[in-house]
């Protein structure tokens, strides 16, 4: 038999095994809105220790400015898909399972604490951004550190995954500075690391230490230094290659800034008591952030 007829009766063989594999496809690829409608349940990944922005009080009660943004975005959903009695499934995702979680549809729409990445962008899609953070430190106040040229030499943290985590290894690296770097799974964990002594320092985004520092025994013996590193934008994150979603996504977001809505979201969690301590962040809304509310837009900084 010549390798033509070979190929054609093998072809022929497979023809069958290919279309089995048809219907697996379309439902990977079954839009978002549509894939809500038919199981009348939306998933929501969330950050289980992210304060104020996505985080975990009580008997699994998530809260946050990243939550409650969220829930309008659910309503939305709720309106365009006609099932005002929506489920909500809230999945709690990590720095590193966040995007596979995403990418596979386990998670309709990721609420945390997620910075928009050109690098990022190949591999799911981000929605307007709703918060500006910058990459800084949070040290005891008498650790001698003031910045991040004083941290050769030492033990310093982080968490796994994350931008924080790149520019790190990468200054360690360019500048050898000889640190040892400790990468935390989550907040929870790089907290009880720093309280523990085992760092000197905990790099990561301002806003988020200033959570983490409420979170600790005494949170006035810690402070944020450091120049900043780096601007992170917060962005919800959801799968690519769904247009219809993603806009309607970005036009809830831009409804909420444009209105003013989203100041008094702002002023709940970043300039007023929050759960579980009460603490006030006192972390008023900055220039850029407010420009970015007056035209909203999906631009990643790096």
């Amino acid at each position: 038999m010549n390798r033509l007829k070979l190929l054609a009766l093998t072809c022929w063989a497979l023809a069958p095994a290919l279309l089995l594999l048809q219907p697996a496809a379309a439902q990977i690829a079954q839009p978002t809105l549509e894939k809500i409608r038919s199981a009348n349940v939306i998933a929501i990944g969330y950050r289980e220790t992210s304060v104020p922005f996505s985080y975990v009080v009580g008997d699994k009660d998530v809260i946050g400015f990243s939550q409650d943004i969220c829930s309008k975005v659910i309503d939305a959903v709720r309106a365009k898909t006609n099932r005002p009695y929506l489920q909500v499934r809230f999945i709690p995702v990590t720095s590193q399972n966040r995007i596979p979680l995403v990418q596979n549809g386990t998670v309709d729409l990721e609420c945390g604490v997620t910075t928009n990445l050109k690098a990022r962008q190949a591999q799911v899609a981000f929605s307007y951004t709703f918060f500006v953070a910058a990459t800084r430190l949070l040290t005891r106040k008498d650790s001698g550190i003031h910045d991040f040229a004083d941290l050769a030499g030492k033990t310093v943290l982080t968490n796994q995954g994350t931008t924080s985590e790149r520019i790190l290894r990468s200054m360690n690296l360019e500048k050898q500075m000889n640190m040892r770097i400790i990468s935390a799974r989550d907040y929870a964990e790089g907290r009880a690391t720093l309280e523990s002594g085992r760092a000197v320092a905990y790099m990561m985004d301002d806003v988020l230490l200033a959570g983490t520092r409420s979170l600790t025994a005494k949170p006035a013996e810690w402070t944020i230094v450091g120049t900043p590193q780096s601007s992170e934008a917060y962005a919800l994150m959801m799968r690519n290659g769904d247009p219809e979603f993603r806009q309607l996504v970005d036009d809830t977001l831009a409804a909420l800034m444009k209105s003013g809505e989203i100041d008094a979201i702002y002023k709940k969690w970043l300039e007023s008591p929050v759960r579980p301590k009460g603490a006030n962040f006192q972390f008023p809304m900055s220039a850029q952030l407010r420009a970015l509310y007056a035209a909203p837009n999906d631009r990643a900084f790096d």
